[in-house]
């Protein structure tokens, strides 16, 4: 994946902190590429953040990087969804951009789910 990097001092990046445990959040996956933990505003009863550990941004421009990522992050949310009892029924969101959201510009997915019924949802 080309156009990966890490954060510098002048550019901190809240998600790399925590991808590299200078940040502390409660971690419920973590593998030598990405780490999923929970959201710390949560908008359901299951909302974690899957990340990748290097720093790809959302708004560059190395699609296919993001693309291969991407398609990984997709197989991990499916398996904790399953370990978190929302196998059948959940969301992804992905948050493009500064203007979209306060988080970073690191890519980063919401996995969403556990509401009882529909009218339960909180959007995002």
């Amino acid at each position: 994946m080309k156009h990966q990097r890490t954060m510098t001092k002048e550019k901190e990046c809240l998600f790399c902190n925590i991808a590299s445990k200078k940040k502390k959040e409660k971690i419920v996956y973590e593998d030598d590429r990405f780490v999923a933990f929970h959201d710390i505003n949560p908008s359901a009863p299951v909302h974690l953040l899957i990340i990748p550990k290097v720093h790809i941004g959302v708004t560059g421009c190395d699609i296919e990087g993001r693309c291969d990522v991407s398609r990984e992050i997709f197989d991990i949310a499916r398996k904790i969804a399953e370990e978190m009892g929302v196998g059948n029924s959940y969301k992804l969101v992905i948050n493009a951009g500064y203007s979209a959201t306060k988080a970073p510009d690191h890519l980063h997915v919401h996995l969403i789910g556990g509401w009882k019924s529909p009218t339960e949802v909180e959007h995002v």
